[in-house]
Formats: structure tokens, sequence, C-alpha cells
């Protein structure tokens, strides 16, 4: 069991992208959730923060 071995006391590295990559989705859901009261500028801010971190992020 060598490869056991090897991998043992290693530590699961997490990609640095994905708690931005939830924020994404969940700026996006924000947007959305202003859409049936039509408050634009809400909808605006949150798709222009969810670009923003894209292009920080990716």
């Amino acid at each position: 069991m060598p490869s056991v071995a090897k991998n043992y006391g290693e530590k699961m590295k997490i990609d640095p992208r994905l708690f931005p990559t939830i924020l994404i989705g969940l700026d996006l859901l924000a947007a959305l959730a202003y859409v049936p009261s039509a408050d634009w500028r809400k909808v605006v801010y949150w798709v222009a923060a969810a670009v923003l971190t894209f292009v920080v992020t990716w």
C-alpha cells in the first residue's frame, strides 16, 4: 500500500476560486430577488457585483 502511505498526511487543497464562485451565484440570486419588485437599481447593483467578482476571480 505505498499509495496510502504517500497520501497520508497530505491535506486536500481547495481551489481558491471556490468561494468567489459561490459569491457570484449569491449575487445573481440577490439580483433575481429584486426583479419582481422592479427595483432595477438594486438588480443592476447585484449584477455588477457578480460581474466584478467574476472579472477579478476568473
